[in-house]
């Protein structure tokens, strides 16, 4: 690094997506100056549409925003706890859905890139980064994500000596809730849940009787897919399994899966049960438009329009978009990234959002609201203060930072998996911390296990609130 004034100079941000937006937010908020690089529109990816910052490019769920028993809605409240813009931009544009928050994607990406834009401290440079930062670049986030452009992810691999990892990410297709025949299909949440912002009647769901789920599954396991090319071998990663390659593992692999009719009645025949069911979820504010639920995909769009058109109520489907197929990469970021996601190799330089190897929009932006704060109190000389492993922001770093095992029979092999934050990366809970029953005993089965579940909540957020101190607040980051 060169002897320049930090005190003036500018953070640099690289990438306009949801860890990056947070990241510059984040030190903004700390009354620093931030360049917030975004290559779109100079260049585009296989899977963006526009050139809004923080687009969403798969589904508009947030997920579960169950503070209380789901590990996700707990790093939806430490964000908000945090002064995340994120979670301000996607609670002002909640659309129905259960108990997930899901956002109309194209107005959540327009508060993004509004209060972005309105904030006086952060510049945004519309072009691309080909490599690594400049030395008179005091600080750096790379937050490109998993459509990191080939001359930046080829000067990072150069730089660390090391292969990226990589994955297949699928798409799933939205269809016009019009063209939608809801004389066959109904609204229902599963167990009519209700969420925020939701009813209970939050899902469109399209019944399936035996007969038509096996005609569906086999037309799904012959249907024409998109060619891997040049990125034949690289692996699936599970948590985005494209709906074909599901149907491929099993005839009864979806009716467990995306695809499960548990929790829900047929308002048209309650009498009969549906053998499988398929779920739409609502994609914009107006409620004009549906993504299918777990549908991502790999098949080309003719196989897509006549495959999903035999699916009961969308005969005469209308798409407004198409599943797809892009690649993700992200880094070994265990060998890679510090506890403070700092290059090990280059000082200055952090990495932030997907390409970290965390798995989901608020995860990503969670891991980018980190890397801003790390960078901003680097930059004025503060202690570096990671969050507790006991709550979510501290667990899913530590999974990003010494989340893996290597093989005892093969050395050197890596372990390291994209993950989305759950319970399971949280340390054990303290004897005593479950909650008995009112009137004594122990819980059993399923309420002990949301007992528990309620104990690592309980403690996330407390520790949260107790590590984030004067700065945890409860007001709209985007105010």
């Amino acid at each position: 690094m060169t002897n320049k004034d930090t005190s003036t100079s500018p953070i640099h941000v690289v990438g306009g997506g949801l860890a990056g937006s947070e990241a510059a937010w984040q030190i903004a908020r700390r009354g620093l100056p931030v360049t917030l690089h975004e290559m779109r529109p100079v260049r585009g990816t296989e899977a963006h549409k526009t050139d809004s910052l923080a687009e969403l490019v798969c589904s508009n769920s947030f997920r579960s925003d169950d503070a209380e028993n789901n590990a996700v809605g707990v790093i939806h409240a430490e964000m908000r706890m945090a002064g995340s813009l994120i979670m301000a931009c996607a609670d002002s544009n909640q659309v129905p859905a259960g108990g997930a928050l899901a956002v109309d994607r194209e107005g959540f990406a327009q508060s993004v890139t509004d209060a972005i834009a309105a904030e006086p401290l952060i510049t945004i440079a519309r072009e691309e980064v080909t490599g690594l930062p400049p030395a008179d670049w005091a600080r750096t986030i790379i937050a490109t994500g998993p459509l990191t452009a080939p001359g930046l992810a080829e000067a990072i691999q150069a730089e660390t000596g090391q292969e990226a990892l990589a994955f297949f990410d699928a798409i799933a297709p939205i269809v016009h809730t019009d063209s939608i025949d809801m004389s066959i299909c109904w609204f229902q949440s599963r167990y009519d849940k209700v969420g925020p912002g939701g009813t209970g009647r939050d899902y469109i769901n399209c019944p399936m009787n035996k007969e038509q789920y096996e005609a569906f599954v086999a037309a799904l396991v012959g249907g024409d897919t998109t060619g891997f090319k040049e990125w034949e071998g690289t692996p699936y990663f599970d948590g985005c399994l494209p709906i074909e390659i599901m149907a491929e593992r099993g005839p009864e692999t979806l009716r467990h899966g995306p695809m499960k009719p548990m929790g829900l009645t047929n308002a048209h025949q309650p009498d009969i049960k549906p053998y499988a069911v398929v779920q739409l979820r609502q994609d914009n504010a107006l409620g004009t438009l549906y993504n299918m639920v777990g549908f991502q995909t790999k098949l080309k769009y003719g196989a897509q329009a006549e495959i999903f058109r035999m699916i009961p109520g969308l005969e005469n489907a209308e798409f407004a978009r198409l599943g797809g197929l892009h690649r993700n990469t992200y880094l070994n970021s265990p060998a890679l990234l510090n506890q403070t996601l700092e290059l090990k190799s280059r000082p200055g330089i952090r990495f932030a959002g997907q390409i970290t190897g965390c798995e989901g929009y608020v995860e990503s932006a969670a891991i980018g609201l980190l890397a801003g704060r790390f960078a901003a109190a680097e930059h004025i000389g503060e202690p570096l203060s990671a969050p507790p492993p006991t709550t979510a922001f501290g667990a899913l770093l530590n999974h990003i930072t010494g989340g893996h095992i290597l093989s005892d029979d093969e050395p050197g092999k890596r372990s390291f998996q994209p993950m989305n934050v759950n319970f399971g990366l949280f340390p054990p809970l303290d004897p005593g911390a479950i909650i008995r029953p009112e009137g004594g005993g122990r819980f059993r089965g399923k309420d002990k296990a949301r007992a528990k579940k309620q104990a690592y909540a309980r403690r996330a957020l407390s520790d949260c609130a107790a590590w984030l101190g004067p700065q945890a607040i409860a007001a709209d980051a985007a105010e």
